[in-house]
């Protein structure tokens, strides 16, 4: 039975299974979390539409081109002193792009930007399809776009946001039966409080 409902979810499956390593990747700060973030988000739009999540739809889309900015940024580093570094390789496979601490106008214009966001996605799925949670929906979409891009810079605090995200997910793809990926943003809620962790020891290291 086990095997049979695999094989008729296994796209959810791989998409899951893809998605813990991405994870694990993002805690290590490896340059090759992005490509399997690339394979990922792919899935995930297939996995999305078919459940009628329009914005977490949109949302993966939205990862396919942060990955690839993210890649770049991460490889490029600062540009700040960042030549005496590049004679590592890719710095253990961390990249050039030092981990900092989000600032107070950053944080107001990302915080604009969200309420932006959510405001625009509520009006859209509730008025123009079928979505049967625009709320929840809209309030995971615009977070996760700001943890994301916060990722891409390597800004410790988008931690806290995947903390945020990964509760209200798990919640909200258990009231849609779409249970490998619940076990998945599970698996991400206990990874999210690792990386904060880890991320944070490596941030002092830095300051040394």
């Amino acid at each position: 039975m086990l095997n049979h409902w695999i094989s008729i979810n296994y796209i959810e499956v791989l998409g899951a299974i893809a998605g813990i390593i991405y994870v694990f990747l993002e805690i290590r700060q490896h340059i090759w979390l992005w490509p399997v973030g690339i394979l990922t988000s792919a899935v995930y739009v297939w996995i999305f539409f078919t459940g009628k999540l329009y914005a977490d739809m949109s949302l993966q889309v939205y990862y396919l081109v942060i990955s690839f900015l993210g890649w770049y940024w991460w490889l490029r580093g600062d540009g700040r002193g960042s030549e005496s570094r590049k004679t590592d390789k890719v710095d253990g496979g961390k990249g050039f792009l030092p981990v900092t601490r989000l600032r107070l106008k950053t944080g107001i214009y990302l915080a604009l930007i969200f309420v932006l966001l959510y405001a625009c996605m509520w009006i859209i799925l509730s008025y123009f399809t079928d979505s049967p949670v625009p709320g929840w929906d809209s309030f995971i979409t615009s977070l996760s776009i700001v943890a994301t891009w916060m990722l891409a810079r390597k800004i410790y605090e988008h931690w806290y946001l995947w903390i945020i995200v990964n509760t209200v997910s798990a919640i909200l793809f258990f009231s849609r039966g779409l249970y490998p990926t619940l076990v998945l943003y599970l698996i991400y809620g206990i990874m999210s409080f690792s990386g904060l962790r880890v991320w944070k020891r490596t941030f002092r290291s830095e300051l040394l």
